[in-house]
């Protein structure tokens, strides 16, 4: 649980918001399979639902400071980038929260992934964008992540 609590506390600090307040504020799972099988099966996902993996951060140093003991934390940043780009445009207070991230790692023989739920950038954005991307963006999250979670 304090893992889980440290990636979801981490996510908030990258995307500078305030600490999450209600479990559907997030998109969460956790997988029986080992961080680096979870990874590869994430990554695929990303691409086979049409996403660009922009970058991968290892966050590990950073926790090591604060007491934790883990070597296997990544924030997976993934995205469109001609969506991205209309999205900062038409609202670029959506700048600090694009691309969307994933934070994925082990918990003992499990790997957890959490995402901040992509209905939360609709409320950033206001008027200036449809929220239906943010719906379609939920509803691939989502869908990838089961992918994860079917992934032998």
């Amino acid at each position: 649980m304090k893992t889980w609590f440290a990636g979801a506390l981490l996510l908030c600090s990258l995307l500078q918001l305030p600490s999450l307040a209600h479990a559907e504020e997030i998109i969460m799972t956790r997988s029986v399979l080992a961080f680096p099988e979870a990874m590869l099966a994430l990554q695929e996902s990303i691409r086979a639902h049409g996403y660009t993996v922009s970058r991968v951060q290892r966050i590990d140093i950073g926790l090591t400071g604060m007491g934790y003991k883990t070597d296997k934390y990544r924030v997976v940043f993934a995205g469109k980038l001609e969506e991205i780009r209309q999205l900062t445009d038409k609202a670029p207070e959506l700048t600090a929260y694009l691309p969307p991230k994933i934070s994925i790692f082990a918990e003992g023989e499990q790997t957890v992934l959490v995402t901040l739920n992509p209905q939360l950038y609709a409320e950033i954005a206001g008027d200036a964008i449809d929220p239906i991307i943010f719906t379609h963006w939920e509803s691939d999250l989502r869908s990838i992540f089961r992918d994860v979670n079917v992934a032998r």
